[in-house]
């Protein structure tokens, strides 16, 4: 194994340890409109399987349950999982397990839906990711993948990443749209729903969402693309996957 994956690895764990209740009480704030926009993009027949790759909390999966038939939520923190698992009477066809997104435990085609949020930008290996959430869809299965986007002009991102760098060690870097869209091509993904969407930040309660303080605070501010708050642009990308030649 790469020793720097086993280095990120331990990092994530770090963080999101020590911020699983805040990040469980934000998925609690954000679940109906995540719900919302979930209906909004997905067309589902309530029979599918369907995986949550990343799932922290449980956010993404509680959202899916009521349009399919099953969701296995995996996350790489065992604090995070505990949190899922204490929201998830609501939810009975929702199961949680602890994995690596870039190594999961599932035979090929295991699922007729796949879907990870906010996740690709804490991963060393983005495309590791994207090629194992492939691999378990089945053929003609749908993807839904959701993440920060970093801008197009390179000194922008760089800034970009150095912030969210600075707040949050566990992330690695924000891909561009044209990244992620070669991610996609390169897999064999094809884009049937796409949407760009900004986001605004409070930049005080994202710093205590990672749990940002001390002097790793007064950097991150220093870092910060606005004083108090900053637009951010989220991509919502629904994939169909498709064979190799099709």
């Amino acid at each position: 194994m790469d020793p720097s994956h086993g280095t990120h690895d331990e990092a994530v764990r770090s963080r999101f340890s020590q911020t699983a209740d805040a990040v469980g009480r934000l998925s609690d704030e954000r679940a109906e409109r995540l719900a919302a926009r979930v209906r909004h993009l997905l067309t589902t027949l309530g029979t599918e399987r369907a995986l949550d790759a990343g799932t922290g909390t449980g956010a993404l999966a509680f959202a899916l349950a009521p349009l399919v038939r099953e969701v296995v939520a995996v996350d790489l923190v065992p604090e995070l999982l505990d949190q899922g698992r204490a929201r998830g009477a609501a939810a009975p066809n929702v199961t949680f397990a602890e994995g690596d997104i870039t190594r999961l435990p599932f035979e090929d085609g295991s699922f007729d839906l796949t879907g990870s949020l906010m996740v690709l930008h804490h991963t060393a290996r983005p495309e590791l990711a994207v090629a194992e959430m492939t691999r378990v869809t089945r053929l003609g299965g749908t993807l839904l993948i959701v993440d920060q986007v970093a801008p197009l002009d390179p000194l922008a991102a760089l800034e970009l990443n150095r912030f969210e760098a600075a707040r949050d060690p566990s992330h690695v870097r924000a891909l561009t749209d044209q990244d992620l869209r070669g991610l996609f091509e390169a897999n064999n993904l094809v884009a049937v729903r796409d949407e760009l969407r900004e986001e605004h930040r409070d930049l005080g309660s994202y710093l205590d969402l990672a749990g940002c303080s001390g002097p790793e605070r007064e950097r991150a501010e220093q870092l910060a693309p606005g004083h108090d708050s900053y637009q951010t642009t989220v991509g919502w990308y629904v994939l169909e996957k498709r064979p190799y030649g099709a």
